[in-house]
């Protein structure tokens, strides 16, 4: 079965798309204070991730690990306002960016952000170790489903 990374158009289309949406929540007022300043390798960063997340090389987990991820959002202290907003502006990127229209992967790809955006907010405001999502790797985004151990 054709994996959601090859689906999406492979790198150059999930750079498009990350280039499209940071650009897109750099502008935003409500999401203004997750996102102050344009970062070196953000793109890039948020690229490996998605790509690994729907099938294709695992460069997030390999270059920088899961845990990079817990300690870029901890203490962000992300609202549900922000956390919403974040998953509308990204759905807004993925029409932009020209990915496929179609509404099982549509599906897929909302349910893969919901989910990244909950997980990041729940380790944002975390407070101890304990209160952090349990998730330790980079999800396997399918189809279907997600395996998230």
């Amino acid at each position: 079965m054709t994996t959601l990374f090859e689906f999406a158009g492979g790198d150059e289309a999930l750079h498009r798309l990350e280039e499209l949406f940071y650009a897109k929540a750099l502008a935003d007022p409500v999401l203004r204070e997750v996102f102050p300043v344009r970062q070196p390798g953000h793109v890039d960063h948020l690229t490996w991730f998605t790509a690994e997340s729907f099938g294709g090389p695992d460069r997030f987990t390999t270059a920088l690990g899961f845990q990079y991820l817990i300690d870029v959002h901890r203490h962000l202290k992300i609202t549900d306002e922000q956390r919403d907003r974040f998953v509308e502006v990204y759905l807004e990127a993925i029409d932009e960016a020209g990915l496929p229209d179609d509404p099982d992967f549509r599906t897929a790809v909302r349910e893969h952000v919901e989910f990244g955006a909950q997980v990041a907010q729940q380790n944002s405001l975390a407070e101890t170790d304990a209160d952090l999502h349990p998730i330790r790797a980079v999800p396997a985004w399918t189809w279907a489903r997600q395996d998230t151990t």
